[in-house]
Formats: C-alpha cells, structure tokens, sequence
C-alpha cells in the first residue's frame, strides 16, 4: 500500500512541476507559432518614387532605370527613357512601321537643369514663348508664366521628368491635322493604348479642363506614369517649386492642381 502512496504522490510532484514550468514561460506546446507571432513584418513604403526624383533632380544618363534612345528612333543623339518605357516603344515602333508610319522621338526623359534651361530661355526672352517674347510682352510675373505654361512646365513639374513621356514627330498640332501627321495621330489613337500609351493633353473638354494646351505629339507609358502621378499628387506642393527665375508664382497658380494634374483621365486610371 505504501508503495501506491508513494508513486501517487511522485505523480502529483511531477503536474506540479509542469504547470510551474509553464507558468514561467519554459515549456511551449507549439514554439513555431509564437516565432511567427514575435517576428518582425517589413511594411511596404507609401510611396514608389521619391520627391528628387519626381522632380527630376537626377541625370538620366546614369540613373539605373534609364537607358539611351538609339538614334534610329529618334531625331538627335543624347536622349533617355525608362527601360520599360522604351521596350514598349519599339514594340509599338514595330507595329507601326508595318503600316507605313515612322514614329520619331523628338524629346523624351529632361530632368530639372533641362527643364530649367527651356524655362528660363522663355522667362527672358532667349526663346519665343506660344510664338511671342515673353519677357518684352509680359511684365507681370504671373502672366509671363502663364504664357510659358502653355506649352512648357515649370521645372520641377514636368512628366519628361520621369522619363515614361515622349515627344513624337512634330511639335505643332496643324501638322497632325492631314497628310502623313492625321494618319500618324489617328494610328496613335487606336492603337497607343495596346502598347501601354496615352495621351495626357487632349483639347479641354469636360474630361480636361486646365493644364498645358493640346499636345498631339506628347504620349505617356501609363504603366509607370499614373503611380508617379498619384505620388506627385501626394508628395510635391506648390511652395516646394523653387530654383529658377518665376518660382514664386506657383502657388498662385496652383501648378500641382492645374497643370501636373490636368491631364485626360485615359492617363490617370
């Protein structure tokens, strides 16, 4: 009998000791679990692109995404585009040049000291403006940039920052209108958008009613181009416009709203 007793009491010491040992945290019925539940998660950031970036403070020359136009394609040496812009380009190229039609880069990726330079030519006049000296014609600030603005971005604002948009074929709109030009732009228009393209300044509509006048031959890879709007919209604030003779009337006009976000929606969503 005593025995019995005896490998009772051995049992109950032995519980004891378990429930002791699990109070202190020492014996865990499934550790894989708690190791999940302590490990550290990596979030992912709010933004993809950052605001130097988006601004185009960077060289494209040397910018790890970019890559060089081949001169075929293109009007000029020393041009850049995003990588996965350009692939898309030369398939859409392709499918062009099998209808007859050549579709030649006239500009493409211009970071801030670019974009400055083309500023500030207009801002004095070294460069005709909408057809007009803007420096001799315009002595009120807001207005000269206004006129500028038709046609050219403030540095720091321009969508030839993020190296997606391109400039095809001709600068004036007429020159879309017949000929070689309409049937460039009515192929554009049916098929850009296969190859990711979208045309960001439409003529103002319902759809569109502010930013830069209508640009038939400026084209978007929305692929990459509608995230860095989004950012844009989010991150860049017209107080942060600065660097180049004009800055100051930013705000004023409202450049983020007006004019980084007055595009069609074709190229927002």
């Amino acid at each position: 009998m005593l025995k019995y007793i005896f490998a009772f009491s051995l049992l109950l010491l032995f519980l004891a000791s378990c429930r002791q040992e699990a109070k202190n945290g020492e014996v865990t019925e499934k550790p894989e679990i708690q190791e999940r539940d302590t490990a550290v998660v990596e979030m992912p950031t709010a933004h993809s692109y950052s605001v130097d970036f988006l601004m185009g403070k960077y060289n494209p020359d040397t910018h790890p995404d970019f890559t060089a136009i081949d001169e075929k394609y293109a009007s000029r040496a020393g041009m850049y585009m995003q990588k996965a812009a350009y692939n898309a380009f030369l398939d859409m190229y392709k499918a062009a040049e099998e209808e007859g039609i050549i579709l030649t880069i006239r500009s493409a990726a211009r970071n801030f000291d670019h974009q400055k330079r083309i500023w500030e030519e207009k801002w004095y006049g070294e460069r005709l403006s909408a057809g007009k000296n803007a420096y001799e014609t315009f002595s009120d600030p807001v207005d000269r940039a206004r006129n500028i603005l038709l046609y050219s971005a403030m540095p720091g604002t321009s969508r030839h920052h993020w190296g997606t948009d391109i400039d095809l074929n001709s600068f004036d709109n007429a020159w879309f209108e017949e000929g070689e030009g309409k049937k460039l732009y009515d192929w554009m228009l049916e098929h850009a958008p296969r190859f990711g393209f979208c045309q960001p300044y439409t003529a103002f509509n319902e759809q569109r009613k502010t930013g830069y006048q209508e640009e038939r031959w400026h084209w978007s890879y929305r692929p990459l181009s509608v995230d860095m709007t989004m950012d844009a919209k989010t991150l860049i604030r017209d107080e942060m416009i600065s660097g180049f003779s004009g800055a100051e009337t930013a705000g004023e006009i409202g450049i983020v709203e007006n004019y980084i976000l007055g595009i069609h929606p074709d190229c927002l969503d």
